[in-house]
């Protein structure tokens, strides 16, 4: 099948905030972004960085100023930006299932795009198994190969289960699933949580290497790469690599993503 790339999102805000029912979350956001960029939210754990991420791809409602995706005004148009960008695993809103093997995942996922986006055609509707099974197997190929996972290298293929994924081929399985449905914006979470610095700096290549095919790239980290258009939260806040345990800060931040998460609506 050949694969057909839909140019990427241009990302803009100005004065974006949110406000929750544990008080505020993030505010004062402005971004320009071109389509095709590598945009990385930086801050420390707590400091809404999920959030942002989420209201720039119309799964939470900002309630302070506006931002547009490939033109789509927010928050009027959740519903419209939430079917052209791709959401990588995101605590509470779209884990990965530990009990799934990477082949459970990407059949499920691809079935489900298959089903639900983009018009269906009466040729598509009668076409043979054998030619609908082809073509899924092509599109995860592709999303494979962008996200540079390897299911050979897995312990058991790609029957091996998530639960026994190191962290950075989970990370990778993420971004693989969100580019099942070609999206025009990635946003992926979390991207130097828990990696050593030669993961990290694998991570963010293979990020680079997805924007610069043409798919505006939206990642949340600790530290940003060097040259991708920045947006930093939470200035002069501590900052802990490898802190396991939660701040009173993440806290009310994730029960302010709970919260605004299911007033917007899910994908």
């Amino acid at each position: 099948m050949e694969a057909t790339t839909a140019p990427g999102a241009a990302v803009t805000a100005e004065g974006l905030g949110l406000d929750g029912p544990h008080g505020r979350v993030f505010r004062d956001v402005t971004l320009n972004a071109p389509a095709g960029s590598l945009i990385a939210i930086e801050g420390p754990s707590g400091s809404g960085r999920t959030c942002l991420l989420l209201t720039l791809t119309g799964r939470m409602r900002p309630t302070i100023g506006h931002a547009t995706v490939a033109g789509l005004q927010l928050p009027r148009r959740l519903a419209a930006v939430r079917s052209i960008t791709g959401l990588g695993p995101v605590d509470g809103v779209s884990e990965l299932d530990p009990a799934l093997t990477v082949q459970e995942h990407l059949r499920e996922r691809a079935l489900l795009h298959r089903l639900f986006t983009g018009p269906v055609s009466p040729r598509a509707l009668f076409r043979p198994r054998g030619e609908r099974a082809e073509q899924t197997r092509a599109r995860i190929d592709e999303a494979l190969a962008a996200a540079e996972l390897d299911l050979g290298l897995l312990p058991k293929g790609p029957r091996t289960h998530v639960r026994d994924l190191e962290r950075t081929e989970a990370l990778r399985l993420g971004v693989a699933l969100a580019l099942l449905g070609r999206p025009r914006l990635l946003a992926v979470d979390d991207v130097d949580h828990k990696l050593s610095s030669a993961d990290r700096a694998a991570a963010w290549t293979t990020l680079r290497a997805i924007a610069e095919s043409g798919t505006t790239v939206l990642a949340v980290c600790t530290e940003a790469l060097e040259g991708a258009v920045t947006v930093r939260l939470g200035a002069g806040r501590p900052t802990d690599h490898n802190n396991d345990h939660e701040t009173e800060n993440e806290t009310k931040t994730k029960g302010a993503a709970a919260d605004a998460y299911a007033e917007a609506g899910s994908a």
